[in-house]
């Protein structure tokens, strides 16, 4: 998945940001597993990316109080 800047992520609606971040926090935990599990990561800057991206949606969705 695309990781979305800032202002991308602004303009989705609420469903749209929940959607992604469930969706992102999946993408983190097979990376992880993957990981874990010895593998060599295709993106090793990847699981920093999925991260970040996945604490601005927390961020922007608390800022709109939709928590």
């Amino acid at each position: 998945m695309a990781i979305k800047k800032m202002y991308e992520l602004r303009e989705m609606g609420k469903e749209e940001l929940k959607e992604q971040l469930t969706q992102l926090q999946n993408e983190l935990a097979k990376e992880k597993a993957a990981i874990a599990s010895g593998t060599q990561a295709d993106n090793p800057g990847g699981v920093k990316e999925l991260r970040r991206t996945i604490a601005r949606i927390k961020t922007i969705l608390k800022e709109r109080g939709a928590n």
